[in-house]
């Protein structure tokens, strides 16, 4: 199975998640849904994303249903530190990248002394701002469950983001620190980002580079999709989920 773009042939798309395929902590649309089980049907398909299995159970499974296609869904939740697949009915963990105990409490404690001191803790939020998601520690700023007119009002130019972001790697050299969502900032395990988990996933499949076509919206120099690209795999940077629909409809047509 695979698809063809410009010329080329892939067996594998791969494709981020908040801002790529939905908006924001949202599900799947009614068209985003029909295109994924169409590209399905055509080629393997590989999602990663910072955000953790609930969220991938919540805005991807919870939509796209059970079907035959499901064998060639690849899930990587939490940037990669974590791969699911489903097998004999069911999805189950291939690996899972934990942080210890002492990384997670020092990640917590550095990423909120940093937000407080520089001016980024809010009072008015939606859900934790603070998240221990295993395999990885999530600073949201206005929270988990924050609107996605709130989150993309907060800080339009990335400034904010990119000031916690240095703040904390200056006092956490053990551990990866990276511009995450529109108001998050993720911290791994030193050397995981999207680049580890797409490395990971070759080297289980048996593909290369030449193999796999990626659609990210956050491609720009810092961006925490930019990894991917830099691996040499083929990028398609994209505006939003309806931005996305639009390109792989035109993909599959």
């Amino acid at each position: 199975m695979a698809v063809s773009a410009d010329g080329k042939s892939y067996s594998l798309v791969m494709f981020d998640l908040d801002d790529t395929l939905a908006a924001s902590k949202s599900p799947l649309t009614d068209d985003m849904v029909d295109l994924m089980r169409r590209l399905l049907g055509e080629a393997s398909v590989c999602i990663i994303s910072g955000g953790n299995e609930t969220q991938f159970r919540n805005q991807v499974l919870g939509r796209i249903g059970v079907f035959d296609g499901l064998a060639d869904l690849h899930l990587m939740p939490t940037c990669g530190t974590q791969y699911l697949r489903f097998s004999d009915g069911d999805w189950e963990t291939v690996y899972k990248e934990d942080l210890t105990g002492d990384q997670t409490q020092r990640a917590l404690r550095v990423v909120e002394e940093g937000a407080r001191e520089l001016g980024l803790w809010e009072s008015k939020t939606w859900g934790p701002i603070l998240e221990d998601r295993g395999s990885q520690v999530t600073f949201s700023a206005l929270g988990q469950q924050a609107p996605v007119d709130a989150k993309s009002a907060w800080d339009p130019d990335g400034r904010k983001k990119e000031s916690l972001r240095a703040y904390a790697a200056e006092r956490l050299p053990d551990l990866e620190v990276r511009s995450g969502g529109s108001t998050s900032v993720d911290i791994t395990r030193k050397g995981i980002d999207k680049a580890y988990g797409a490395r990971r996933l070759m080297e289980i499949l048996g593909l290369t580079t030449e193999d796999i076509l990626f659609f990210g919206d956050r491609l720009d120099e810092g961006g925490n999709d930019r990894p991917v690209a830099d691996l040499g795999i083929d990028a398609i940077a994209v505006h939003g989920h309806e931005d996305t629909a639009a390109r792989l409809g035109a993909l599959l047509d």
